[in-house]
């Protein structure tokens, strides 16, 4: 059962034909067997099973369904640690509004998830819990920073997990481990409690073998919360939306959004995914020529780490994460005029993508520039024999952060090496319904979910 979607499962647990204590300590079984391999949970929850029994007593959406929780989301009376020696002891005394909403629908919270400290970089490696292996090879990195999430449920340790992503980090370990990752519109799903780094950006999701567990849990999630003054009203049923087969549409396709450099591997195998939504519609390929915001997207970040963790700064720099110290000097370099000078740049972002979305209805690319690469350093220094920057390996996703809009990184198929490869799909703003639609169309006709990790 571990292997079938959770709409399967929800649908057979409120039927009857399973039980949800028996679900969950499937799921237990497979944690205990892979975890200490993997180290893609850094809390389990030794009630859950007790919990499921509960629950199988109650009439509730999801019925006992397990979920696990990213480690930068808030979960009362169960220790919530961002990864980080500040945090080591934090137990927070209410749940953030997506625990909340899914455990009023019925999920079961199975335990918390491996992250980078502060879920700063897209390497999930911490100071607190160590490194998160990939699944597909456990010599690679699963990306992150929703990277124990990703792992956990391209092992199979559970069917689906929460993520969020302010650059990029629910998308870029969905491509790197196989899954379907959307990072929903800002606001979609309240953000609250929350902590004031990516202000603006993040926004939080999930990670899914398919298409419909993400449409489902959607559904369940969505939706103003006065906590979170930016949220937005939930506007339509997205399991509704996926039952309609897409069809008329237009596809825009860039290889490298004008400025990235890419393996040749991968996007010869973007290329070919993104041309088979031709079968919806029309797809061409464009030349962009868009703002690089590499440079905004770390100064933004520095400014908003320093500032967040104050007083505590140089005590903390004893103990974070090595990686951290390099870019936390840039904060001496740069000031508060620079954080605002963000915003002009945002401006003409936007000005060069909004033609895009002005004549397509969606933009195609690959999710990241390179296959999962080797543990060891949160990065590579080179593609297809060019030098790059510390995130130049990640060059699709973050843009889309900035402008708010939803994006999702799907399956599009594996190198010779086995290791797997997404496609980015990106909408127009509020248009998580399209998005979703298409990937459903595009799961039903090339599905990926027969080939599963060795581990």
């Amino acid at each position: 059962m571990i292997w079938e979607s959770a709409v399967e499962i929800v649908e057979k647990l409120r039927g009857g034909e399973y039980k949800a204590s028996e679900v969950v300590q499937e799921c237990m079984d497979r944690i205990e067997k892979l975890n200490s391999e993997i180290n893609a949970f850094v809390w389990i929850n030794e009630r859950a099973v007790e919990e499921a029994k509960k629950l199988e007593r109650e009439d509730t959406p999801l019925g006992g369904l397990p979920v696990a929780v990213k480690d930068n989301v808030e979960t009362k009376g169960i220790p919530t640690t961002y990864g980080s020696k500040l945090f080591e002891n934090y137990i927070p005394e209410e749940d953030a509004v997506i625990v909340e909403r899914l455990k009023k629908a019925g999920a079961v919270i199975i335990g918390k998830t491996n992250l980078p400290e502060l879920g700063l970089i897209a390497y999930t490696d911490s100071p607190l819990f160590g490194v998160t292996k990939n699944p597909w090879d456990l010599n690679r990195t699963v990306g992150g920073s929703s990277g124990g999430s990703a792992a956990a449920v391209a092992a199979g340790m559970v069917p689906v997990a929460t993520g969020n992503d302010g650059g990029g980090s629910i998308r870029i370990p969905a491509s790197f481990c196989g899954l379907y990752g959307l990072k929903p519109n800002s606001g979609r799903i309240p953000m609250y409690p929350s902590m004031p780094i990516f202000v603006g950006l993040a926004a939080e999701g999930f990670l899914t073998r398919y298409v419909e567990d993400t449409a489902l849990l959607l559904d369940l999630t969505a939706g103003r919360d006065e906590r979170d003054m930016l949220s937005l009203p939930k506007i339509e049923s997205y399991m509704e939306a996926i039952k309609e087969e897409p069809d008329g549409l237009k596809f825009a396709f860039s290889p490298d959004l004008g400025y990235a450099t890419v393996d040749p591997e991968v996007e010869e195998i973007v290329r070919k995914a993104a041309f088979r939504f031709e079968k919806f519609g029309e797809v061409e390929e464009v030349k962009l020529s868009v703002p690089n915001l590499e440079p905004e997207l770390v100064t933004k970040v520095v400014l908003e780490v320093v500032t967040f963790i104050g007083e505590k700064l140089e005590e903390w720099k004893q103990y974070a994460y090595p990686f951290y110290l390099g870019f936390l000097a840039l904060a001496d370099s740069v000031t508060y005029k620079d954080y605002i000078k963000i915003q002009e740049r945002i401006m003409e972002l936007w000005k060069s993508l909004r033609p895009v979305f002005e004549n397509y209805d969606f933009l195609i690319t690959p999710t990241v520039a390179v296959p999962p690469f080797e543990i060891g350093f949160p990065g590579v220094n080179e593609i297809a024999g060019e030098t790059v920057t510390p995130i130049g390996w990640m060059p699709f996703t973050y843009p889309f952060n900035f402008t708010s809009q939803p994006a999702a990184s799907i399956p599009a198929g594996f190198t010779k090496d086995g290791l797997p490869v997404g496609m980015q799909i990106v909408g127009r703003h509020f248009d998580e319904a399209g998005i979703l639609r298409v990937s459903k169309a595009y799961q039903d006709n090339w599905p990926w979910q027969d080939k599963k990790p060795k581990v």
